[in-house]
């Protein structure tokens, strides 16, 4: 059997690069060439720094205790698609949680986390924030690519009236959270910073708000960061201090030794279990003590 590739932090920070940054597909396969030694070896190591949408799901999509939906809503620019899972015992009306993806688009993944929301108690919508472009593609770099063409005002309105949507459904209480990664947990920053009606916004790795407007945010935020994730988490300090400056409800854990999108388990090379079953925990408990 030959031996699993060795996946560097230098060949984990090529990808960020990639994926977040200006280099291109073929850059990257450059840079990779040239750490990994060969283009045998780069190609190898390339699948284990993606997603792979293969990997299992946590919650199978046919588990009896969840029951699930494709939803279409108003969004402030336009028809919005969605996947809903609940819980299938629910018999009263249940908290909202908006899931919010990666720069991957609406996948397997996240409707997987939308059913590990629901066997926590949630009415957990995933929402394809790629709706206005025709929503996400099959091809995870085609849907990487359409993210620059969305508008960034227009998007959080779209966030908006999709925990208004939520919070309207007949089964779920007007208490509406959102839990968003890397781009998606940007866009919780942000729908705090422009909804007043989010209640709670769980944010792994994601942008930070400007400074300047984190006055306006009411939810209370639970912050996760990888610490390796030297990109994003330069803005952790500021974002801090203006949190305590206008005595906001927040919780922020940098997971040590991890790197960005560590809770994403189809992540071969950048998943790890332990600091993604203790953030997952942690994110729980803050829920329970501020949705119920």
């Amino acid at each position: 059997m030959a031996d699993k590739p060795t996946v560097t932090q230098a060949m984990i920070q090529a990808y960020d690069d990639y994926t977040h940054l200006t280099l291109d597909r073929r850059g990257f396969m450059n840079r990779l060439t040239k750490l990994a030694g060969s283009g045998a070896a780069a190609a190898a190591i390339a699948p284990l720094l993606a997603a792979n949408s293969a990997r299992a799901a946590i919650v199978a999509a046919d588990d009896r205790r969840i029951e699930t939906h494709e939803v279409t809503f108003a969004g402030a620019t336009g028809r919005l698609q969605g996947y809903l899972a609940m819980p299938a015992d629910a018999t009263a009306p249940v908290p909202g949680m908006l899931v919010i993806h990666e720069n991957r688009g609406l996948n397997d993944h996240i409707r997987d986390i939308a059913r590990r929301m629901a066997l926590e108690g949630f009415a957990a919508l995933a929402v394809d924030f790629l709706s206005p472009l025709g929503g996400t593609p099959d091809n995870e770099d085609t849907a990487r690519t359409m993210f620059n063409e969305l508008d960034a005002s227009q998007t959080t309105a779209n966030a908006a009236a999709a925990r208004a949507w939520l919070a309207g459904y007949h089964r779920v209480t007007d208490k509406v959270g959102a839990i968003g990664f890397c781009w998606g947990g940007g866009l919780v920053n942000e729908l705090a910073v422009a909804d007043p009606e989010l209640r709670t916004g769980i944010v792994f790795y994601g942008r930070q708000p400007d400074t300047k407007d984190v006055a306006s945010i009411k939810a209370a935020m639970l912050l996760h960061y990888a610490g390796l994730d030297e990109r994003i988490n330069s803005g952790i300090k500021d974002y801090r201090n203006a949190l305590l400056s206008h005595d906001k409800v927040f919780a922020i854990h940098v997971y040590p030794r991890v790197n960005h999108a560590f809770h994403n388990d189809t992540s071969a090379a950048r998943y790890n279990k332990a600091a993604a079953d203790l953030a997952w925990e942690r994110t729980i408990a803050f829920l329970r003590g501020t949705m119920f």
